[in-house]
């Protein structure tokens, strides 16, 4: 999986779940739509990631706050595919990998070069995000997690894909 889009950022540290989406809208169990309801309640956010991009640029410790995985749900309808951070709620980081929305973690330094309009490519088979006319650096994730976005599964997925391991184990008598 690669991307390559310009980024916008939301520079504001402790963006919580509550924020991404407010819990008036967690009334659904259907992903489709939750995009339009991306930070209701924070226009001054609304007007910062305008449209197209597929990279948000956030501040410390996004998505921190309750577990909703509506959080996740609404930045991906909305057409984000990465969120890069130097940190993020644990919670909210497995709940965007199980939901195909890489989380990037990044050292200070590297956010700092993350401006407003910045063009980035991320390669998650490498593991590396390429800030244009700066640098290369790699970043973290699980293998287990980089596999199923690579393959484009989630657990069940994956699990189904084993079925021949899983028989054969079962017949080991």
């Amino acid at each position: 999986m690669k991307i390559s889009s310009r980024v916008v950022v939301i520079p504001q540290e402790n963006i919580d779940t509550d924020q991404i989406i407010p819990a008036r809208f967690l009334k659904v169990t259907d992903k489709a739509g939750l995009g339009q309801h991306l930070f209701a309640d924070r226009p001054e956010f609304r007007a910062l990631i305008g449209g197209g991009s597929q990279v948000l640029v956030a501040g410390n410790n996004f998505g921190c706050g309750s577990s909703r995985e509506h959080a996740p749900w609404a930045l991906v309808d909305f057409g984000f595919r990465a969120v890069i951070s130097t940190s993020f709620a644990d919670i909210f980081r497995q709940n965007s990998l199980k939901n195909r929305l890489l989380p990037i973690v990044v050292d200070a330094k590297t956010h700092a070069l993350l401006q407003p309009g910045a063009a980035v490519t991320i390669d998650l088979a490498a593991q590396t995000l390429s800030i244009d006319g700066g640098p290369t650096v790699t970043f973290p994730i699980d293998s287990f997690s980089k596999t199923c976005i690579l393959e484009g599964l989630d657990e069940i997925g994956y699990i189904l894909k084993q079925g021949s391991a899983i028989t054969a184990f079962e017949n080991r008598n």
